[in-house]
């Protein structure tokens, strides 16, 4: 699905540039429960943009079911990220002006589901995560982590070939985060859908197939803690 060789990505200005990622290769499979680990400011939140087209590298070459992302246009890449990819953002980034069904609707009805079956899969997935009572509550009235599952479910209601999290269950208490752990396992074993994080807490990476060290902009370790061989039924991604 994801293939990146010699990734590099640089910030400058006219007073000074950081060399955030440094020679990045990797491959990520159809299936995969994957988290990025690392201290904050190794990189972990600059992979996840370019992995998920948010934002481009210095210098590299990233493949994205085996065709060459830069040779995307800029309506490619958005075609790309409403219909494949879901995100979960540190800082939510709901709509303030729509309800929590409203927020998890939303990216269906961009990509085309008629309003009976995106307002179903919406109100089952708010009460997956938890927040079935909630749904008609606006993001001002819920708290951090209410606003963190509802962004969860915004992005997996839709049930994308990829969904990319960072820190997903940074404001989350025990319970809420084992019961959304446990929804993503079910939908990547059942849906095959792929799940890319970052995260430092054990929680998260002791459900992970693999886990991908990040320090200082290099992969320092990369572990395999799950067997994929078998692989999950799912259809390759389509240009």
């Amino acid at each position: 699905m994801i293939k990146l060789t010699k990734i590099n990505k640089i910030f400058a200005d006219k007073h000074q540039s950081f060399h955030c990622l440094k020679d990045i290769d990797l491959s990520i499979g159809q299936g995969e429960f994957t988290v990025i680990a690392g201290p904050s400011g190794s990189g972990k939140s600059t992979l996840l943009n370019i992995m998920g087209m948010l934002d481009k590298p210095t210098s590299g070459n990233y493949l994205f079911d085996e065709k060459d992302v830069a040779q995307f246009s800029s309506n490619k890449l958005a075609d790309i990220r409403r219909d494949k990819i879901g995100f979960v953002f540190q800082a939510y980034n709901l709509m303030p002006v729509l309800t929590a069904l409203e927020n998890t609707e939303m990216i269906m009805e961009f990509s085309g589901v008629s309003k009976k079956e995106r307002k179903q899969r919406a109100i089952e997935t708010l009460e997956a995560v938890g927040l079935g009572e909630f749904k008609n509550r606006f993001p001002a009235q819920l708290s951090g982590g209410q606003q963190q599952r509802v962004a969860v479910a915004r992005a997996i209601a839709a049930q994308p070939l990829l969904v990319i999290a960072d820190e997903p269950t940074a404001n989350l208490d025990s319970q809420s985060t084992e019961s959304l752990l446990d929804l993503m396992v079910s939908l990547n074993e059942k849906l095959g859908i792929t799940f890319i994080f970052s995260s430092h807490d054990p929680r998260v990476i002791e459900r992970a197939h693999r886990v991908i060290h990040l320090q200082d902009g290099k992969v320092i370790r990369d572990e395999q803690l799950a067997d994929m061989s078998a692989g999950h039924p799912q259809a390759a991604m389509s240009s």
